[in-house]
């Protein structure tokens, strides 16, 4: 019983670390505003709340995007989806002999600052590149729920 309360814990805290759907109405007018301000042409948005800060994802031009924003409505980070083979070099290679799953998506991630990172999802985490393809970390992937702009 004592092991099954400490489970329960456990999940509970790991749910609530994790990205949260939000309606569009929960997000802050500054971050929406921010958001329709860089692209008036995006219809359908989902809005996710992460750290404290707000993740807008969208599709644009056949690509898929994701920005985060923090709550007075300044950029932080773009991601955008990327081909495999378009990561740098050396990435595939590490990834290859230091895990057992391949890479099943891949992601390029610029920063408010201009620094620029590569993402490459794996089955159970998110593994970090710098812009050189050096090893940076690895980022345990959360399993979000997203909801569409009512």
């Amino acid at each position: 019983m004592k092991k099954l309360l400490l489970f329960l814990l456990a999940a509970a805290l790991v749910t609530n670390v994790q990205a949260q759907k939000l309606s569009a109405s929960k997000v802050p007018p500054s971050v929406t505003n921010a958001f329709k301000k860089q692209h008036p042409d995006v219809k359908s948005v989902t809005w996710e709340a992460e750290n404290g800060n707000f993740e807008a994802n969208y599709k644009k031009n056949g690509g898929s995007y994701s920005e985060v924003f923090d709550k007075n409505g300044n950029l932080l980070e773009t991601e955008v989806d990327i081909k495999v083979s378009e990561l740098p070099t050396g990435v595939t290679g590490y990834v290859k002999s230091h895990y057992k799953s391949p890479i099943k998506e891949a992601s390029k991630i610029t920063k408010s600052n201009g620094e620029v990172e590569y993402e490459a999802a794996l089955s159970d985490k998110d593994v970090i590149f710098d812009a050189n393809g050096k090893y940076l970390k690895e980022v345990k992937e959360e399993k979000a729920v997203k909801e569409k702009k009512q």
